[in-house]
């Protein structure tokens, strides 16, 4: 797919914006100092105990760019959490900022902080009202998911009995998005609730973290078709990195070799301007925190067994602040350039943003 000549400038600005950021002195000749002078946008990650150990986690994963997942139960859930989120960013400005808009992406690499992305992974907290939207936008959202793993007003998500797609109240919240500037995440979709938010969008979505399907058979994961869909409408599709959704064996067999195969899979149906990176977890990973009774067993009273969850959850390589370090390593032995590095990174998600929040 031809990218359009505003893309071109953009991502152009954007290569000479990040130049001007790079540390001073020679330039970069291993792969980690190339790693260091990309721009890094995690398009799912969440603190756990946001403190100086996240800090630390987000400098050290070199994350410029974090997309993370609010509470959403109802409206004043939503509200607070947005609230939490301004007094949290104003205590540590040093370390973090809001991403209102594309540019702050690389506001954030330039003054070595993160920016931080609103993100909601349902539309529960719009009680049934799609004016709500304008509401969470003038507190700071800039995105959410249509549907979790179940049935809401706006369609169908990934475990729900029904394939039936967006709803008449769905197509409503899609125009509001597309017209407010909040990017569209299809992540746990269902099938035609998928198809239906990349049809009925003016503009390009984003799937911020999901795999293949024709690698990883998985309700959460999306087929050919999706991706295609998607890339052809000029959205972007994350591969996420959680263990048991890349292979049914992440404690054992499973490895980054897997992720990487997810990433080149969706880059052949996709094109490599519409393939990008998330994790789905914390930046310094589960392992630090998460035990079998606290993360595995509250999990299994909600997700039905189809989900097929794992303990551990992890791979290993890429439960460490060091992932995309590790997966660099891995594509540079498949023969990648650093220029589509560079673009699953964050380029390509930076791209997107750039088109939908603005």
């Amino acid at each position: 797919m031809e990218w359009t000549s505003n893309r071109r400038l953009f991502l152009q600005g954007a290569a000479a914006v990040l130049a001007s950021s790079a540390l001073p002195g020679k330039a970069a000749t291993s792969l980690s100092e190339k790693y260091e002078d990309m721009l890094v946008i995690d398009a799912l990650c969440f603190g756990k105990e946001w403190g100086d150990e996240v800090f630390a986690a987000l400098r050290a994963a070199n994350y410029s760019g974090i997309i993370e997942s609010l509470p959403r139960k109802d409206l004043q859930t939503a509200i607070d959490a947005l609230l939490e989120w301004r007094h949290r960013i104003d205590e540590h400005d040093d370390q973090l900022m809001f991403a209102l808009e594309s540019e702050d992406f690389l506001r954030a690499k330039k003054t070595r902080r993160t920016a931080v992305m609103m993100n909601f992974q349902n539309s529960t907290m719009l009680n049934g009202d799609v004016d709500n939207i304008d509401a969470l936008y003038a507190l700071g959202m800039r995105s959410f998911q249509l549907t979790y793993n179940s049935r809401n007003l706006v369609g169908d998500g990934c475990l729900e009995r029904t394939n039936a797609g967006l709803s008449d109240f769905g197509l409503e919240v899609v125009e509001r998005m597309n017209d407010t500037g909040v990017l569209i995440d299809l992540s746990h979709c269902g099938d035609q609730t998928t198809l239906d938010g990349i049809a009925f969008s003016k503009k390009p979505v984003g799937i911020t973290h999901t795999m293949c399907d024709a690698l990883r058979t998985h309700p959460r994961a999306k087929t050919d078709e999706q991706i295609r869909n998607c890339a052809e409408k000029g959205g972007v599709i994350g591969m996420v990195a959680l263990g048991y959704f890349v292979g049914p064996d992440p404690g054992g067999d499973t490895t980054i070799e897997h992720y990487a195969d997810h990433i080149e899979h969706a880059v052949n149906v996709a094109g490599i301007e519409h393939i990008g990176i998330s994790t789905d977890y914390p930046p310094q990973g589960i392992s630090p925190w998460a035990t079998y009774e606290e993360w595995f067993v509250p999990r299994t009273g909600f997700f039905k067994p189809s989900y097929e969850l794992r303990w551990p959850p992890w791979i290993r390589e890429l439960d460490t602040p060091d992932r995309y370090r590790n997966l660099l390593a891995a594509l540079e032995r498949r023969g990648w350039s650093t220029g589509d590095m560079e673009r699953l990174l964050g380029l390509n998600w930076l791209r997107l943003l750039n088109e939908t929040i603005g």
